[in-house]
């Protein structure tokens, strides 16, 4: 079991770290986050996957392949900005949509997708079961529609809206300034993750919320949050030191909020990304006891599934963004 997390861990680190230094300094027809974005799909994609295989086992009607178009449609919606400079051309800064509106088209797209499809299907399986000489009180209504919708659009906006903005956190100022923010927020959840793993295993003894997660203990959640906002200030300290294109900034521009201030920012981003990390957790949680389940999947050999590295991520990256957006790295 050991050998088996180890491995794949060490396949994830490997061709995230490849795709990272891709990114950074070989962009991919000059445009940053390009290299980022079959890691991005991987990801979203897989944590779909997991999501409905639970929702499936916990009796819950959905139709998995619908699901999974959809969370593709939202989760892709913010890369679309992307497409401008590939035909070299430039986004238009004074476009109504922005950048962020184009999640919101995405989201609006899956969720008339998801509706278009059901309108296909409504009746069908009542009819096979008609010519079948199956009766049904119900006569000709299909009462699993809404269940079916509702479970898509769930898992397309769960999953998909979190996903974009991590590609709109990538492409936030010029540069890589939005991939040492996107990095910077992903070593900060996950570090939470550790630390509240490793404190609470130490010196753990008052439960969290037992009834969820009996592991989690309130010293480790403030182990978690502690080691967070250590990660935080290194990562500011040392990551953003140097502008867009390498240069320092200057005293004026760093001084324009405090929160430029790497211990400033660390304080505010650090707990922050904690505390919505765990919320994260305790959500999968929440639908695997539902479920009958220990682990999201088995897609990550060692790890179980895919769901299981990005749960905490998921919360985590809207707090995040608001951080970087009011001036936490500069």
């Amino acid at each position: 079991m050991l050998t088996q997390r180890l491995a794949t861990s060490a396949v994830l680190i490997s061709i995230a770290s490849l795709l990272i230094y891709l990114d950074s300094s070989v962009p991919f027809a000059d445009v940053g986050g390009i290299w980022l974005l079959p890691l991005l799909g991987f990801f979203a994609l897989g944590t779909a996957w997991d999501i409905t295989t639970l929702l499936r086992r916990a009796g819950r009607l959905v139709s998995p392949r619908v699901a999974i178009a959809a969370t593709t449609t939202v989760t892709f919606s913010a890369a679309i900005p992307m497409l401008w400079p590939l035909a070299d051309s430039t986004y238009p800064p004074n476009c109504p949509i922005g950048r962020l509106g184009w999640i919101v088209v995405g989201s609006v797209t899956a969720i008339f997708g998801i509706l278009i499809v059901e309108m296909y299907r409504y009746g069908r399986h009542v009819e096979t079961e008609l010519a079948a000489g199956i009766e049904k009180n119900v006569g000709l209504v299909d009462s699993r529609t809404i269940q079916r919708a509702m479970s898509s659009v769930f898992v397309s906006q769960y999953v998909g809206l979190p996903m974009a903005l991590l590609v709109a956190l990538r492409t936030m100022q010029e540069g890589n300034w939005g991939l040492w923010a996107l990095l910077t927020t992903i070593a900060v959840t996950k570090s939470a993750d550790a630390g509240a793993y490793f404190t609470g295993k130490a010196i753990g003894r008052h439960k969290l919320i037992p009834r969820l997660s009996p592991g989690k203990t309130i010293e480790g959640a403030i182990g978690g949050i502690v080691t967070a906002t250590i990660v935080a200030f290194v990562c500011l300290s040392q990551l953003f030191q140097t502008g867009p294109d390498g240069a320092q900034v200057s005293t004026a521009t760093a001084s324009i909020t405090a929160l430029t201030n790497p211990l400033w920012g660390s304080i505010l981003l650090g707990p922050l990304l904690a505390v919505a990390g765990m919320v994260g957790d305790l959500a999968e949680s929440l639908v695997k006891r539902d479920s009958g389940a220990k682990d999201s999947g088995n897609l990550l050999p060692g790890l179980g599934g895919v769901w299981d590295v990005t749960d905490s991520l998921i919360a985590a990256i809207l707090p995040a963004i608001l951080c970087f957006a009011a001036g936490v790295g500069g």
